[in-house]
């Protein structure tokens, strides 16, 4: 057994997993989260929508601050479940990625080369040129498969957002399938661009369908800055995710970030209100303990004060790069999430 997944006493996985420690059980545990970078691009001028991010644009993009923003990321993900997995996060989704070269740069960096992360990356039509990609730790997990899904709307057949990404692979014997995905903006308005997000709700319901129509009880993660709240009908109707494990029926997935949300924790802040919209949903294999393998213990948004605005109007807000087009050399107007899942020796 490798040292990520190490063996934990249940006296110390009570805080975490409320075990109780009488019964002296060991665990293994793994990592699994989500991470908006808000508008991760290099400073070479791709075929995309680009020009704010380049050194001539308004955003005077340079070298030296794509390197501090590379820098800033890393130091995050590499924070990222050590609270309890010493090799930290073992898979990454990640959204507003420009493209593939900007994360092999990332993984590079100083704090997350020793951890060899490899990529899965496909470019999607999106306006501004940003996709959804991901990123993992090829010594706990092993990519079998992996697809890109592009959102199509009937009556809106010009309409290019991001592709949902599916990658399928083996998790330390048990195998996983992980939907990375960053649906529509709110722009325009919720309710006029709503039908967007049910749309691409929709879509992710369907790829998580397929799968389970060949095995019932496949361990899914839905992951990604879904631009809904967890309480909004693109995740509660179309989705059709519960808040608990309790409320599971037939049909319905577990999402463990609506709890968190009604207890008033966000992973983004707008007009002094605070919205969750990055999320993990489940399907009921990683909830249903029918197997010896993994299931879901716990959900948590990566909300350090080192990763929050220390002052002035938004003191407690997320660190962004930019506000506008003032530089600040934050971090991203998103907090990372990401999940425990673990199972007995």
């Amino acid at each position: 057994m490798n040292r990520y997944f190490w063996m934990i006493l249940a006296t110390l996985v009570i805080v975490a997993f409320q075990v109780k420690s009488q019964n002296e059980k060991k665990v293994t545990v793994g990592c699994i989260g989500f991470y908006n970078v808000e508008n991760l691009y290099d400073t070479v001028n791709q075929e995309n929508n680009d020009e704010e991010f380049l050194p001539e644009g308004k955003n005077k993009w340079t070298g030296k601050r794509y390197k501090e923003k590379l820098n800033r990321m890393s130091d995050v993900i590499s924070q990222l479940g050590t609270e309890i997995t010493p090799d930290g996060i073992a898979i990454l989704g990640m959204s507003e990625i420009e493209n593939k070269s900007v994360l092999e740069d990332l993984v590079k960096t100083e704090k997350l080369k020793g951890r060899k992360y490899q990529i899965v990356h496909y470019d999607s039509p999106d306006v501004r040129g940003v996709d959804v990609a991901l990123i993992y730790q090829p010594k706990y997990f092993k990519v079998l498969s992996s697809k890109s899904y592009r959102l199509k709307v009937a009556d809106k057949p010009d309409f290019k957002t991001r592709d949902q990404l599916l990658v399928s692979g083996i998790f330390d014997g048990d195998t996983l399938h992980v939907i990375v995905n960053h649906w529509p903006s709110r722009r325009g308005g919720e309710k006029r661009s709503r039908p967007l997000r049910n749309a691409a709700a929709d879509l992710t319901r369907s790829i998580s369908d397929s799968i389970m129509k060949i095995n019932k009880n496949a361990k899914i993660i839905i992951m990604g800055d879904l631009n809904d709240d967890p309480i909004n009908e693109s995740v509660k109707l179309h989705l059709k995710a519960v808040k608990s494990k309790e409320e599971m029926t037939d049909g319905t997935l577990f999402n463990p970030m609506e709890s968190l949300f009604k207890q008033g924790v966000g992973s983004l802040a707008y007009r002094d209100n605070w919205n969750l919209f990055d999320q993990l949903v489940l399907s009921p294999g990683l909830v249903n303990k029918s197997d010896k393998g993994y299931s879901f213990h716990k959900a948590v948004v990566f909300n350090k004060k080192f990763l929050m605005q220390s002052s002035g109007q938004y003191a407690g807000y997320p660190l962004r790069t930019y506000v506008g087009s003032t530089y600040q050399g934050g971090y991203s107007d998103h907090f990372p999430v990401y999940i425990f899942i673990a199972k007995e020796l």
